[in-house]
C-alpha cells in the first residue's frame, strides 16, 4: 500500500507480466504505472496507466472516489504507458475535463477521439485551484517527449514529476533505487540532458516535500540525493571512478583479452572494473555502465571488413544517447586485415569530449605473450588516465 497524504491517493498498478518495457528493455521485476488522485472540493486524476492494466486501474479509481465524480484529468505525458487508459476514462466519466498544454492537445488525437471533450489548456506557470490544493504547471519539453509537463501541488509541496525520477521495477519488489533508475534514465531519457537540466533549474525554485514519478516509488526522504543524481546524469558527468570493459568476441579470443585486461587493472589497484559481453548481456545495462564510469575499454573483433555487429550496436546506442566526457581505450582483433579498431575510433571521434588513449592494442587471432605485454601497458595507461 503506497501512502502519500490524506488527500492525495496512489491509484497506480504494477505490471508483473510484461517481458520488455517499450518493446526493448528487460524488466525482470516488472514495472509500475503510477497514477494519483487528489481529493478536494474538486477532484483531479494525475495521469492514467497503460491499457494493459486499465480495468484494474479503473476499479481502484472508483474505490478511492467513493461515489464522487472526477473533475479533471491532468495529462503530463502522452506515452501509452501513462495515457493508455484515457479513452476508457472518458467512456466512464464523459464530463471530466482534460488538462494539458497546447502540444498535448495537438498530439492527443493521434491516440484517441477527443472531439467534443472538455479541455483546459495550460501553459508555463498556469495554476488550477481544486479548493485547498493548487496545481501549478511547469513545461518540460523533450523530457523525453515534446508535450511533457510536470505539476507542482503548492499546499502539500508535491512534485508530480512525469517520467522524471522514475525507475524500472514493480512497487512490490524491494531493490536498490539507483541501479534501476540509472538504467531507466540513460536508456530512455539519456539523450535529453539539456532539457533535464532546464527542468532541474525550475525544480530548484520549488519547496518540494514529495516527488511522485510515473514509474517507481514515491520519494519522500533525502530528496537531495535524487536531485543530485539527476544533475550528474543529465550533465553527462561520470558518476563513479571506474572502468567498463565492453567486448564483442566471435570465437572467444577477444573475450580472453578482455578478461586478462580486467585482471591487470585490478592488480594495479583499480577498484571498480565492470565487464560486459555485448553479444549476451543486457544492452541497456551496458549502456548504463558506460555512463556510470569515467573510463571505457572497447574490445572487438573485426567482421566483414568492419566491426563485429554487437559492438557496432553498442556504439550506436551510446551515440544516440549523447555519450560524452569520457576516456576510452581500444582493443581490436583481426586475423589478416584488422578493421575493428578503425571503426571503433570513428564512432568515438563522432562523440563529444572523448579522449582516446594511445596506442590501440591489436590482437592477431589469439592472445600471445607480446599481446599480454601490450595489454599490461594499456592497463597502466588506463589506470593513470
Amino acid at each position: 500500500m503506497v501512502t502519500i497524504t490524506d488527500s492525495v491517493k496512489y491509484i497506480g498498478v504494477d505490471d508483473k507480466d510484461i517481458d520488455l518495457f517499450e518493446g526493448q528493455y528487460v524488466v525482470p521485476n516488472g514495472i509500475s504505472y503510477n497514477s494519483y488522485l487528489i481529493l478536494d472540493e474538486k477532484t483531479a486524476v494525475m495521469d492514467t496507466v497503460d491499457a494493459r492494466r486499465s480495468r484494474e486501474w479503473l476499479d481502484g479509481l472508483r474505490k478511492e472516489l467513493g461515489g464522487r465524480m472526477p473533475d479533471y484529468l491532468v495529462i503530463s505525458h502522452l506515452e501509452p504507458d501513462h495515457a493508455g487508459t484515457v479513452g476508457e476514462l472518458l467512456k466512464a466519466y464523459p464530463d471530466i475535463t482534460l488538462v494539458g498544454n497546447a502540444k498535448t492537445f495537438s498530439m492527443l488525437p493521434n491516440f484517441f477521439d477527443v472531439e467534443g471533450c472538455k479541455k483546459l489548456e495550460v501553459a508555463e506557470g498556469s495554476t488550477l485551484s481544486l479548493g485547498k490544493h493548487t496545481l501549478r504547471f511547469l513545461m518540460a519539453p523533450m523530457v523525453h517527449w515534446p508535450e511533457v509537463m510536470v505539476t507542482y501541488e503548492e499546499t502539500e509541496k508535491i512534485l508530480f514529476s512525469a517520467d522524471g525520477f522514475g525507475k524500472f521495477g514493480a512497487l512490490d519488489t524491494e531493490e536498490d533505487w539507483t541501479c534501476e533508475a540509472r538504467r531507466y534514465y540513460f536508456n530512455i531519457v539519456g539523450k535529453y540532458g539539456a532539457p533535464v537540466q532546464a527542468l532541474l533549474k525550475k525544480a530548484a525554485a520549488l519547496d518540494i516535500a514529495v516527488i511522485c514519478p510515473l514509474h517507481g516509488p514515491v520519494l519522500k526522504e533525502d530528496l537531495g540525493f535524487y536531485l543530485d543524481k539527476y544533475n550528474t546524469w543529465s550533465s553527462y558527468q561520470p558518476e563513479d571512478k571506474g572502468v567498463l570493459i565492453a567486448y564483442a568476441s566471435i570465437h572467444g579470443n577477444t573475450a580472453k583479452a578482455a578478461a586478462l585486461l580486467r585482471e591487470q587493472l585490478l592488480s594495479l589497484g583499480e577498484e571498480k572494473v565492470a565487464i560486459t559481453d555485448l553479444a549476451r548481456d543486457d544492452m541497456a545495462e551496458a549502456v548504463e555502465d558506460a555512463f556510470r564510469y569515467d573510463r571505457i575499454v572497447l574490445a572487438a573483433s573485426s567482421y566483414d571488413a568492419g566491426l563485429f555487429p554487437p559492438m557496432e550496436d553498442f556504439l550506436m546506442h551510446l551515440k544516440a544517447k549523447t555519450y560524452q566526457k569520457r576516456v576510452a581505450a581500444i582493443v581490436e582483433n583481426g586475423s589478416w586485415a584488422p578493421s575493428a579498431g578503425r571503426k571503433m575510433r570513428e564512432y568515438l571521434e563522432s562523440m563529444k569530449e572523448i579522449r582516446i588513449l594511445e596506442p590501440m592494442v591489436t590482437i592477431r587471432s589469439t592472445v600471445k605473450k607480446e599481446t599480454e605485454e601490450q595489454l599490461r601497458k594499456l592497463a597502466e595507461t588506463i589506470r593513470h588516465a
